[in-house]
Order: structure tokens, then C-alpha cells, then sequence
């Protein structure tokens, strides 16, 4: 098991900025994938970004290029998020998940309570 804890949500002006952490326990995460989803009230939940833990490739959606970045603290065991530029549609409850898997493709097999991030126009 891995367990996901999330933090870093707030409110926010539009074009400014935050980062979200997450927290992962319970496992080594050497062939991990670690994302970050979002669902926004009422729409569907969305892909945002992805790591490889073990070699750093990311993989993200169009959404968050060029203003979004991901990062692992290998010491910390700890995904970051950070945020640029954001928009008043980036409001959503933002999950950190996990997978056992070198493709991004495919489901993730554990996910974190969420974490609120307001964007105010």
C-alpha cells in the first residue's frame, strides 16, 4: 500500500501562483509513476502532469504546458506541483495519485484525500 497526503491548496488571484505537495508512505517508489489529477466541480476528473520516479520523465497534459511543473524530492519522498500563471478554470480539488508502472498510460492504483485550490478572477 502507499499512502498519498496532499497539501499546499489555497485561494488564489488569477496569474498568481502555488504549489501542491504530495506526501507519498508505505513503499519504495523507485517504479512508481506519481501524478496529479483535478476535478473541478461538476466536469469530469482530468490528467494535469506525471513523473517517472525512477528516471524523471514527465509526461503532461496541454493544459498545464508551459505553466505547470513537476518535480520529486527522492530524500522526501515528495511530489511537488508548482503552479504559474493560473486561471480562473484551474479551480478544482487537485489529487495526487500512484502507480506501479513505467507507462503512463493506464490506471493509477492509489490516490490521496485532495487538496482545494481557488482561483479568484
Amino acid at each position: 500500500q502507499v499512502q498519498l497526503v496532499e497539501s499546499g491548496g489555497g485561494l488564489v488571484q488569477a496569474g498568481g501562483s502555488l504549489r501542491l505537495s504530495c506526501v507519498a508512505s508505505g513503499r519504495s517508489l523507485s517504479r512508481y509513476i506519481m501524478g496529479w489529477f483535478r476535478q473541478a466541480p461538476g466536469k469530469e476528473r482530468e490528467f494535469v502532469m506525471a513523473i517517472s520516479w525512477s528516471d524523471g520523465n514527465i509526461y503532461y497534459a496541454d493544459s498545464a504546458k508551459g505553466r505547470f511543473t513537476i518535480s520529486r524530492d527522492n530524500a522526501k519522498n515528495t511530489v511537488h506541483l508548482q503552479m504559474n500563471s493560473l486561471k480562473f478554470e484551474d479551480t478544482a480539488v487537485y489529487y495526487c495519485a500512484a502507480k506501479y508502472s513505467s507507462s503512463f498510460s493506464g490506471e493509477y492504483e492509489y490516490w490521496g484525500q485532495g487538496t482545494q485550490v481557488t482561483v479568484s478572477s
